[in-house]
This record gives structure tokens, C-alpha cells and sequence, in this order.
């Protein structure tokens, strides 16, 4: 049986902030010593560490092992010490790693036959969208885990579970051309973004629960409004994809709803929406698509790529 399979990244999973900034002021070997040396104190959680423990409690829910984590992390294996005692701190049933030693692990991605790589750096990221897995930067974030006991995804429409085909549309022409192309080509369904993979892999786990009784739940937040909406609801039709809930804000501003959905985390690809949502619910920005074309987002991640993530 398959298994939904989420690569992320040791500085994604817990809050490396105090030794990164020890390697990026000091150097490796400071780093190094400050690992080793506190390697016994459990790191405090990261951006998507409450992501991270409902995930695995999906295998309790399913008595089965349905969704496996792996940790992908520039450290050494002995630097990598302190994160896999942190893992068993928190009973994280977590055990397979790839500590690259200050290459980056991406390349192990697709090895792991991962469906998603979460990062706290964005080269990282970039370069698993290219090997075609869905990928994000998580941003920094002051919001705890989600009131609701079930799972909850939310993604952007265009360049994240769609190809940003019509985005491009919207930032060459206009707001006007873009809906007039979306009326004409409403039975035509977009080509897949970079989740789409994703979210089939995560509709099949909500199949493994009885009708209604899945803790799994998703929801489309897209500053789209009708017309614009029926290519995308037929779109999903054509797939063969359920989305449990859908919003078309129409330009509205998404972290309000976001937070009323209390979603466990949302991907968009567009640095505005991110910043917004980031204050309501953990966030991944996905540096695909025209937006990223124009002006990547700058987050403390892509200005830093080559600390010990």
C-alpha cells in the first residue's frame, strides 16, 4: 500500500534560530561545538512541527503506517545527534534521516519517493519544484497549532494546484482579459501546478476513512470570483479531486479566512498572500509560477541559503 511520504527540513521541524545564527556569525565549527554541547536539551518546535505530529497521528487513527516523515538536514550525522534526540523528546515516530554534512539534501527528495519537501530554505525549495515535487517555504510564524483536532490543508488555485496558465494572462493583460480568457475556456480544465500530486496522494488517504469520518479536511483559497470560478470547479471535476471547501474572495485579503477555516497550513504562491497568511496560520510560500518569475519573494531564507538547515 502506498504511503503519503512529507521530506522536511531539521530547521522546518524545530526552532534552529539560536545555533543558525551561532553558524552564521562563528562558523561551522562553533556551530558544531554548540551542537554537540547541548545535544542532550530538546529543541523547541518549529514552523511545521504541529503539522508535522498530526500527520503521524494519522497512523494511530488508521492502525496503520500510511504516512511516513523523513528528515532531510545539512548537519553531520554528529551534529544531527541533538535533532534525532529532540525527535524522541517529543515521540515523533520519525526514523529515517539524510544528514548531507553542508550539501544540500534536496537531491534526496525524490529518492525517498517524497510528495512534499517542506524547508525553511528557498534555493532548497526551488530546486525540488524543478526535480517536480511539491515543495515550500515555510515562513516564520507566531502561531500555534491549529484548535481543531483534524487536519486541515489549504492551497492557492493558480501556480500551486493549478499551472499559473491564467495568472500569466492576469499579469500580462489585466484583470478584464483574465476573465474574459476564464469564461471562454470554462470547460477547458488547467493544466496540474505543482500540489496537484499532492493533494490527489492526500484525497486517497481521506478515502482510507469511512464516508465522514475522515480528519483529513482541504480547502481552495483563491482571489478568484465568478465567472472565474467554474474552470476551476470543473477543473477538479475533470481530475477526479474532491476539495471538501472552496472560497473565491475576489481579491479579498486571505488571512481572515484562513484563520476561520483553521487550517494547519496554507500554500500560495505569491509573497503578499503569504506575508498576510502567515500572521493567522503557518505558512509555505511556493516560488513557482509568474510571480516567482517577476520578483522571487524575498524571505530571511533566500537572502541566507547555506546555513545548517
Amino acid at each position: 500500500m502506498d504511503k503519503l511520504v512529507i521530506a522536511i527540513s531539521s530547521r522546518a521541524l524545530f526552532d534552529l534560530n539560536d545555533s543558525h545564527r551561532i553558524y552564521e556569525e562563528q562558523g561551522l565549527e562553533a556551530y558544531q561545538q554548540y551542537q554537540i554541547a547541548h545535544e542532550s536539551e530538546p529543541l523547541q518546535p518549529g514552523g511545521a512541527f504541529s503539522l508535522v505530529k498530526k500527520l503521524l497521528h494519522l497512523n494511530t487513527q488508521l492502525n496503520s503506517q500510511r504516512v511516513e516523515v523523513i528528515l532531510l538536514s545539512r548537519n553531520s550525522a554528529d551534529t544531527g545527534l541533538r535533532i534525532f534526540n529532540s525527535i524522541e523528546h517529543y515521540g515523533l515516530s520519525i526514523t529515517r534521516a539524510a544528514f548531507s554534512g553542508g550539501a544540500s539534501p534536496y537531491r534526496y527528495i525524490s529518492a525517498f519517493n517524497s510528495h512534499l519537501f517542506l524547508s525553511m530554505d528557498g534555493a532548497d525549495v526551488r530546486h525540488a519544484l524543478e526535480q517536480g515535487v511539491a515543495a515550500a517555504t515555510i515562513l516564520p510564524s507566531t502561531t500555534t497549532m491549529a484548535s481543531d483536532d483534524r487536519l486541515k490543508f489549504a492551497f492557492d488555485g493558480d501556480a500551486v494546484l493549478f499551472s499559473d496558465e491564467a495568472e500569466r494572462i492576469y499579469k500580462s493583460e489585466g484583470l478584464e482579459a483574465f476573465a474574459r480568457s476564464e469564461k471562454q475556456s470554462a470547460n477547458q480544465p488547467l493544466s496540474g501546478g505543482p500540489f496537484k500530486p499532492f493533494l490527489a496522494a492526500l484525497q486517497k488517504l481521506q478515502m482510507e476513512f469511512a464516508p465522514g469520518e475522515s480528519p483529513i479536511r482541504t480547502c481552495l483559497v483563491t482571489a478568484r470570483s465568478a465567472p472565474a470560478h467554474e474552470r476551476v470547479v470543473r477543473t477538479l471535476r475533470a481530475w477526479n479531486i474532491r476539495i471538501d471547501e472552496s472560497l473565491f474572495l475576489g481579491g479579498m485579503d486571505k488571512g481572515g479566512f484562513l484563520k476561520a477555516f483553521d487550517a494547519d497550513v496554507f500554500f500560495d504562491d505569491q509573497e503578499g498572500h503569504c506575508d498576510s497568511a502567515r500572521h493567522h496560520v503557518a505558512t509555505g510560500h511556493v516560488p513557482h509560477g509568474v510571480a516567482n518569475e517577476i520578483g522571487r519573494a524575498v524571505t530571511p531564507d533566500t537572502i541566507s541559503n547555506s546555513g545548517q538547515d
